[in-house]
């Protein structure tokens, strides 16, 4: 599992994303509208607002909030225009990072973004620099409390997951981009609600760290993700599980 799952774990667990979870619906309020707005309001025929859609749900969002927010991109009004931009650059110690954004200023974002990488010792790249690190998979996340791991995992592999990785906590299921939703349908149809399930970006090698350069990374990351309109960020960073809870009690 890479670190960024494991830092978004921790910070599950001692509650701070529920501390965000006006940052949180503001993003997928976006997401909804551009996935709306892009391939209109029907989820059975528009990929992207069905994944959109889903992170609702799990994130508890009022369904009258989602419902407006997908009338809102499929009408008329123009006046709210978001776009995607990816930025890429390196962190701490040479770790690869990819940070997407949902925008309606790419300039403001640019220079917020390039001014958290330099104050945590990192600095962005130009596109394609680091992309190359990375491959788009579905993962599934699912606490390995409670749970009957072996089943959970029978079901993955006979639903096609293309890989399962335990951890001491956590069970994560692998998938391509074009399975994710069969695989995780599967899943909940047998029981198992994942605790966090997208497409993201995996990487193919990790960059181990530890002391200040562990801190400043796990800063720069806390930083991204604290920003409105930062939706996803991929690193390639590994760091211990005891020096990430340290971390994650001393926030």
């Amino acid at each position: 599992m890479s670190g960024h799952s494991k830092w978004a774990t921790i910070k599950r667990k001692k509650g701070a994303a529920d501390a965000k979870r006006g940052k949180m619906f503001t993003q997928i309020i976006r997401e909804l509208v551009m996935a709306s707005r892009l391939g209109g309001p029907d989820p059975d025929a528009n990929a992207k607002l069905r994944l959109a859609m889903d992170k609702a749900r799990s994130s508890n969002m009022p369904k009258d909030t989602m419902e407006r927010a997908v009338r809102r991109g499929s009408g008329a009004d123009q006046s709210e225009s978001y776009e995607e931009v990816r930025y890429e650059g390196y962190g701490p110690s040479g770790v690869a990072i990819i940070v997407d954004t949902l925008t309606d200023n790419r300039n403001r974002t640019v220079g917020e973004v390039r001014h958290m990488f330099s104050k945590h010792g990192g600095n962005l790249g130009t596109t394609g620099c680091v992309s190359h690190l990375f491959s788009k998979k579905g993962i599934l996340v699912f606490e390995r409390a409670g749970i009957d791991a072996d089943k959970l995992m029978e079901t993955a592999i006979e639903a096609d997951a293309a890989d399962v990785v335990e951890e001491a906590e956590s069970i994560e299921v692998q998938t391509t981009p074009e399975s994710f939703e069969a695989v995780k349908a599967a899943l909940v149809a047998k029981g198992f609600e994942p605790q966090s399930a997208e497409v993201s970006l995996v990487p193919s090698l990790t960059v181990p760290l530890t002391g200040n350069a562990a801190q400043s990374m796990l800063k720069l990351l806390e930083g991204l993700d604290d920003h409105d309109d930062v939706k996803q960020v991929s690193a390639n960073f590994d760091i211990s599980e005891d020096e990430m809870a340290a971390a994650a009690k001393a926030s």
